[in-house]
């Protein structure tokens, strides 16, 4: 009588490899207990084999496809962000100049009330603008489209000019931001773009979670690996659930926060791209440091 193998079984790589194990260590029972021949053990042993053998092979073969249908799917997904990003941020960026003219008072002089809600849509424009480049950046990323353009790059000059950015938003909140580096830091194999983008992050993360009055402390540090960043504030820091939550998208680090939490994403992304890590330290109501290493 021939046996008809169910399709199921024919379908199923996990199935056919099982039995081809058991079929080896069935013929190998068999000569042990002298029950069979050598050949007959032999030709078992071969067949038994030949089906593990087999079924590995159509395992692989049905990896690789959703491995080649997953990767379709992510880098479909990172174009249709790029060309969300694209539409979003043409109308406005047009919609911050003209707010930005208006603001200058070329087409004429504004009251104070028009001048303030000019700047709230100034404002917040620059925001969106900015989620767009956030989500854009991370989408590539993840898709595998964005290689990092490494050159050699002075951490503590990039720190100068990210804390001198980020002043006016500090004064504007009546928060002190303070900068100390090394006499001489050595140079380390960074993209420039992103290390800005990644240390602009933690700066306004640093910001928005400080009260008016409160300080942001930026030190830049030489350890044996490489260079260290830290990013201190002092605001209310964060309970262990919002720390658990800290480094998943759109969860800000407590209830009800202003962000998507993006931007902590995509900076520990950065930061591993470059081969380096990223820590934090934090307590309710005693503050936060963001630490993260960039390899020499």
């Amino acid at each position: 009588m021939r046996w008809k193998v169910p399709s199921t079984v024919a379908e199923s790589p996990r199935l056919p490899l099982l039995a081809g194990v058991i079929g080896v260590v069935g013929a190998v029972a068999a000569v042990l207990a002298t029950t069979w021949s050598a050949a007959a053990a032999f030709a078992g042993i071969l067949g038994g084999a030949g089906l593990a053998v087999a079924a590995m092979q159509r395992a692989a073969v049905a990896h690789r496809a959703e491995l080649t249908r997953l990767g379709e799917l992510v880098e479909r997904r990172a174009e249709q962000v790029t060309a969300l990003s694209h539409e979003l941020r043409t109308p406005l960026s047009m919609i911050k100049g003209a707010a930005d003219l208006l603001g200058e008072g070329s087409p004429g002089p504004l009251t104070p009330d028009q001048r303030r809600f000019i700047t709230i849509v100034d404002q917040q424009c620059a925001q969106v603008i900015a989620l767009c480049e956030s989500l854009l950046t991370q989408a590539k990323i993840e898709a595998g489209l964005f290689t990092p353009r490494l050159e050699q790059l002075d951490v503590s000059v990039v720190a100068r000019d990210v804390v001198i950015a980020m002043r006016a938003l500090c004064a504007e909140r009546k928060q002190r931001i303070t900068l100390d580096t090394p006499q001489v830091t050595p140079r380390i194999q960074a993209d420039p773009m992103l290390i800005v983008q990644a240390l602009t992050n933690l700066l306004s993360n640093a910001s928005r979670f400080t009260t008016a009055g409160g300080g942001i402390d930026v030190r830049v540090a030489v350890i044996d690996t490489g260079i260290a960043v830290y990013v201190t504030d002092d605001g209310a820091g964060m309970t262990r659930d919002q720390r658990r939550r800290l480094f998943q998208r759109f969860a800000t680090g407590r209830p009800l926060a202003d962000g998507t939490g993006l931007g902590l994403v995509i900076t520990k992304t950065i930061v591993e791209l470059h081969g380096g890590s990223i820590m934090v330290d934090t307590t309710s109501m005693h503050g936060t440091t963001f630490l993260f290493t960039l390899p020499g």
